[in-house]
C-alpha cells in the first residue's frame, strides 16, 4: 500500500476548517446565551416587582371586601333599629323621641350605604388592577419559558456543532425577546392559547 502525502495534508486542512467553524458557532452560542441571560435577568427584576404589586392589589381587594361586609352589617343593624323605632313611634303616646332617634338611624343607614358603595367600587378597581398586572406577569412567564427552551437548544448546539440547530434555537430566543419586551413596555400582546395550556 502506497502512502499519498497529499491525503494527510487535506485531512488536516478539513479538520482545521471544521474546528474553526465549530469555534465560530460556539462563539455565537456563547454570545447569544450571554445576551439572553442578561435580558432574562432584567425581565426577572420587573416581573418580581409586578408580582409584589399583584400581591398588594389582592390584599387591598380582600381588605376592601371585608370593610364592605362590615359596612353592610352596620347598615342592616341600623335598618333593623329604624324599623323598630318606626313601630314604636306609631304606637307611642309621645312619638317625638322615637322619630328623632329614627332620623338619626336613617342618617346612619344612608351613610353606611354610601360608604359601602364606595368600597365596592374600590374593590372592583383593585381587581381590575390585579388583572392588568397578571396580564403582564403572564408575558414575563412566557418569556421565561421561551428563554429556557432557547438556552436548552443552544446548549445542545454547543455540544453537537449543528448550525441548523442554532437557527432553530433563534425561534424561541426571538419569542423570548418579544414577550419580554411586551411585558417591559406594556404592549398588548398575550397569546391566550399558550397561557391557557400552561396555567
Amino acid at each position: 500500500m502506497e502512502i499519498d502525502p497529499t491525503e494527510s495534508a487535506l485531512a488536516d486542512d478539513d479538520a482545521r476548517v471544521h474546528d474553526a467553524a465549530a469555534k465560530r458557532l460556539n462563539s455565537w452560542v456563547a454570545v447569544t446565551v450571554a445576551l439572553l441571560a442578561t435580558f432574562l435577568g432584567i425581565c426577572k427584576v420587573k416581573d418580581d416587582n409586578i408580582v409584589q404589586a399583584m400581591e398588594q392589589a389582592q390584599a387591598d381587594r380582600l381588605d376592601d371586601w371585608s370593610f364592605y361586609q362590615a359596612r353592610n352589617v352596620r347598615e342592616e343593624v341600623a335598618k333593623a333599629a329604624l324599623t323598630e323605632l318606626s313601630a314604636l313611634s306609631a304606637t307611642a303616646a309621645n312619638p317625638a323621641p322615637f322619630q328623632d332617634a329614627a332620623r338619626a338611624y336613617d342618617a346612619i343607614v344612608a351613610d353606611q350605604t354610601a360608604k359601602k358603595l364606595e368600597l365596592e367600587k374600590k374593590a372592583k378597581a383593585d381587581q381590575d388592577r390585579y388583572d392588568a398586572l397578571n396580564y403582564r406577569d403572564d408575558q414575563f412567564d412566557l418569556a421565561d419559558a421561551f428563554g429556557a427552551l432557547a438556552v436548552s437548544l443552544l446548549a445542545v448546539t454547543a455540544l453537537t456543532h449543528k448550525r441548523w440547530l442554532y437557527l432553530v434555537a433563534l425561534v424561541p430566543t426571538a419569542s423570548c425577546l418579544l414577550m419580554g419586551l411586551a411585558g417591559l413596555l406594556g404592549w398588548h400582546l398575550h397569546p391566550g392559547a399558550i397561557t391557557g395550556v400552561l396555567s
